[in-house]
């Protein structure tokens, strides 16, 4: 191999392992989380813990537009209720994420006008769900975590009719006492 060859192979192999020393040597960028919620001090909600006492029919939804779907299945969970109590301290008894365990969880308020459902603290925290809407029928709750919004949803509960009574057909009137003649 002549000199003129031996040089440039061996250009080659500098830039080569100058390649390769600059692959290794570059830390890749650590993934960045997910912006944790703001939180601000909890004030008093506009919702009471007696609105949301009940038997709920449940269903979950990733996308908006899935919601009316999501509603009419919650509505036919009735047989399978979510029951929600009263807590001992004034709060509901429910499920936070990942958690087998029902827990006191509080009604918070905040001064953007947006209600939350979650432990004791400032309202908007990572454990709180947002009370999207609710009005008394139907609440529309979203986790204020991120994560553990991708992997539940936005969940949707319907009221149940009360123990033992029958639903009505949607759009007929209740029925009569038969008149006396």
């Amino acid at each position: 191999m002549s000199a003129r060859g031996l040089k440039v192979l061996a250009g080659m192999a500098i830039v080569s392992a100058l390649g390769l020393a600059a692959c290794t040597t570059n830390t890749p960028q650590p993934e960045q989380a997910a912006a944790p919620p703001v939180t601000q001090p909890a004030i008093p909600s506009k919702y009471h813990p007696e609105e949301l006492v009940g038997r709920w029919g449940y269903g979950a939804y990733h996308n908006d537009a899935d919601l009316a779907r999501t509603t009419a299945a919650a509505r036919a969970q009735c047989g399978q209720p979510v029951v929600i109590n009263r807590g001992p301290n004034g709060g509901v008894m429910m499920y936070l994420a990942d958690s087998a365990e029902l827990q006191e969880l509080q009604l918070k308020g905040s001064q953007n006008g947006k209600n939350y459902v979650g432990p004791p603290g400032d309202a908007g925290g990572p454990q709180d769900r947002e009370i999207v809407s609710f009005d008394g029928r139907t609440m529309v709750l979203r986790w204020m975590d991120p994560e553990v919004a991708g992997r539940y949803g936005t969940g949707v509960y319907v009221r149940c009719a009360a123990e033992g009574a029958a639903p009505r057909a949607a759009g007929r009137p209740p029925m009569q006492p038969a008149q006396q003649r």
